[in-house]
């Protein structure tokens, strides 16, 4: 089977299900798990994704106003791997190349019809789901079952633990500048954390917020993980928001409760790793209960410099 994945939490999806061997392509931002960067890219952006998150914003807002998809599919590479599986996303038009487009390309080089995969994750549900619909279209439907009881159980268990333990209000920032709450599966991963979710609903997409929103609210953690943003990314981009007026006066800020995040490789990415990623905002909420060794590569806290 030749598989193309063009987004990369079904690229994760894939290899969870023991068909890394089978890609032949990825999407540019596919880079898990090790190895997978040596396949042919088939997408790139149509904007310059160097900048500050503002200037990315106002290029990908531009590009949404003047057409359907902020990545352009090379359909030349597409013809030349001729695969037989596509899977890729209708869930976020800012995320991955939009399906419309994937569709079009595939329709225009590929002699035979591929089976396109189309994800639309919302709620962990829905990503749980998509697990096993990638491996129906793989033909191991029973093996997929199996991967997602096992990524549940564990999910559950973090929960079950958590339950019995102090609440602590949260905010999360998915984007700083300007400013955006997480939405969809985080604030169900934030209350099974043990914590009270402040900003975005699940199952909702991502809302923008107003900081004096965030002000007013005064949360006991604000938890930064950036679509996109590694840890050193995310920090260089903090002073559009530790500028702003009253953040020193913030209780997370004044108790040491504020975390900047890898969101490029956890939260963002609705496949397998969202059990990381629960392990990692139970580390921050209640760091005296849950040690999964995530701190220092996947979180750390805005005062720390490694």
């Amino acid at each position: 089977m030749r598989i193309v994945s063009l987004i990369p939490s079904a690229t994760e999806i894939v290899a969870a299900l023991g068909f890394a061997d089978q890609l032949v392509g990825r999407s540019h931002e596919c880079d898990h798990p090790a190895g997978i960067v040596q396949l042919p890219a088939l997408t790139a952006p149509k904007f310059d994704p160097k900048g500050s998150s503002r200037e990315i914003d106002d290029r990908v807002q531009l590009i949404l106003q003047e057409s359907l998809s902020v990545y352009r599919v090379d359909d030349a590479l597409l013809a030349q791997l001729h695969p037989d599986v596509i899977i890729t996303q209708a869930q976020c038009e800012v995320c991955a190349v939009s399906l419309d487009e994937v569709k079009r390309v595939a329709q225009s080089v590929l002699s035979a019809d591929a089976h396109i995969v189309s994800l639309e994750p919302n709620t962990l549900a829905d990503v749980l789901a998509d697990i096993e619909r990638v491996a129906s279209a793989l033909g191991v439907a029973e093996h997929g079952m199996s991967v997602r009881s096992n990524i549940e159980a564990r999910m559950t268990a973090i929960a079950a633990q958590a339950a019995d333990l102090e609440k602590v209000t949260v905010a999360t920032v998915e984007w700083i500048d300007p400013l955006m709450a997480a939405g969809n599966w985080m604030p169900e991963l934030i209350e099974m954390a043990g914590g009270i979710n402040l900003f975005g609903k699940a199952g909702a997409h991502s809302p923008w917020m107003e900081w004096d929103d965030l002000w007013a609210a005064d949360p006991d953690r604000i938890i930064v993980l950036p679509c996109g943003y590694d840890i050193d990314k995310t920090r260089q981009e903090m002073p559009a928001l530790t500028s702003q007026p009253g953040w020193a006066t913030l209780r997370a800020v004044r108790d040491g409760h504020v975390y900047l995040t890898d969101g490029n490789q956890f939260f963002n990415r609705p496949g397998p790793r969202l059990l990381e990623s629960l392990e990692i905002l139970a580390e921050i909420l209640h760091p005296t209960t849950f040690n999964f060794g995530h701190s220092g590569s996947a979180w750390v806290r805005l005062e720390d410099r490694i």
